[in-house]
């Protein structure tokens, strides 16, 4: 019954067609009414505020201190949601800049799209949102996710995938994500994508000199939540260059087809869970020297 139920749920998320806009206007047709966040890189001065008040917004540790991260190119995990890397110097100014890493709450995401039980799913209003409930720890959202966003609690009795949660919850109630509430110079602005990417385009038309041409996030992997701007390539702040396309597109042609979804795709994802909960029990719910994604990605290759 689980696997028939398993089943129905591929098959009404797969056999979904989409319908998508070009991804090279000025302005994506789709995702243009959710809410967003513009990250203005040269206004970040790396207080890492909108860390604390992300760990206390989400009930998590407070925040390692600054001389324990200090030079770090630290990334996010199960207990800590957002992380603030210093990269530097290498401003026109010559001195540092900080870039913000956190789930970038795709407008088409991949997580979401390979999830046979809807763990993950992406909201009318943005927020890509996780229930625990649902999931069966499979982590194929750590494969799937171009920007290495979901970790694993590896060392919980009943572990769970965790990232940023883009505080659906604070946004229902028509407040600011905790982070952007706390931003003390302006980096972090919160409102509609359509709002923001004008916002973006019109800073840097105005000061052609002083900012790169790209608004990070407005194309990349089909049009991300989080949108970046910056005087620095975007390659060194950390951030990873993705296809435009939205990375769904590569597992739904694959996956979509009736017979597959209905016979072959439930007892694998079966399959993998009940290989992935006896490893875990072997280990003692450790994970191997990696990180996260590179332990799905092994138990994805030899699945």
């Amino acid at each position: 019954m689980q696997v028939a139920g398993i089943a129905g749920t591929a098959a009404a998320g797969l056999g979904a067609s989409t319908a998508r806009a070009s991804f090279h206007t000025s302005l994506d047709a789709k995702g243009e009414n959710e809410n967003a966040m513009l990250v203005d890189t040269t206004l970040c001065a790396g207080c890492r505020g909108c860390e604390a008040a992300c760990a206390e917004a989400n009930g998590l540790p407070a925040p390692a201190s600054d001389e324990a991260v200090k030079g770090a190119r630290r990334e996010t995990a199960p207990e800590v949601f957002t992380v603030v890397n210093a990269f530097g110097p290498i401003g026109h100014d010559g001195d540092d800049r900080f870039a913000k890493r956190q789930c970038m709450h795709c407008l088409e995401p991949a997580c979401a799209s390979v999830c046979m039980v809807r763990a993950l799913d992406k909201t009318p209003t943005g927020p890509v949102v996780y229930h625990g409930e649902r999931c069966l720890g499979c982590r194929y959202c750590m494969v799937a996710c171009p920007f290495e966003v979901p970790k694993y609690q590896y060392d919980k009795l009943a572990p769970l995938v965790r990232k940023c949660t883009f505080c659906p919850s604070r946004q229902a109630e028509g407040k600011k994500p905790a982070c952007a509430s706390v931003c003390p110079t302006g980096a972090l602005t919160f409102g509609k994508r359509r709002a923001l990417i004008e916002l973006a385009k019109g800073r840097i038309y105005r000061n052609p000199e002083k900012y790169l041409h790209h608004v990070y996030g407005e194309h990349e992997a089909g049009g991300t939540d989080w949108l970046y701007i910056s005087d620095v390539p975007f390659e060194q702040l950390g951030m990873k260059a993705v296809r435009d396309e939205p990375y769904p597109d590569k597992v739904q042609g694959a996956l979509s087809a009736p017979p597959f979804v209905m016979t072959l795709w439930p007892p694998l994802l079966m399959g993998l869970y009940a290989f992935s909960k006896r490893r875990d029990a072997l280990n003692g719910n450790h994970h191997e020297p990696g990180g996260a994604a590179a332990e799905a990605k092994k138990e994805d290759r030899h699945g």
